[in-house]
């Protein structure tokens, strides 16, 4: 299982995890999923960084693997 802050990160900008999974394009049980720490493809997580507002190159501050 690899770790991130995507739960940190969501519940900061007051998103919930189907308002997350609707602006990234992705079904609200991945969210949860990858929040719990399953892998996930890089196209996923690209997804995510820009819904959640941020540069590719912030990666880093979600996804710590």
């Amino acid at each position: 299982m690899s770790r991130n802050n995507l739960k940190k990160i969501r519940e900061n900008l007051l998103l919930s995890k189907s308002e997350l999974a609707r602006k990234a394009g992705i079904s609200p049980l991945t969210v949860d999923r990858i929040e719990r720490g399953f892998p996930c493809r890089v196209d996923t997580k690209r997804k995510i960084i820009h819904a959640l507002g941020m540069k590719v190159t912030e990666k880093g501050k979600v996804f710590t693997d």
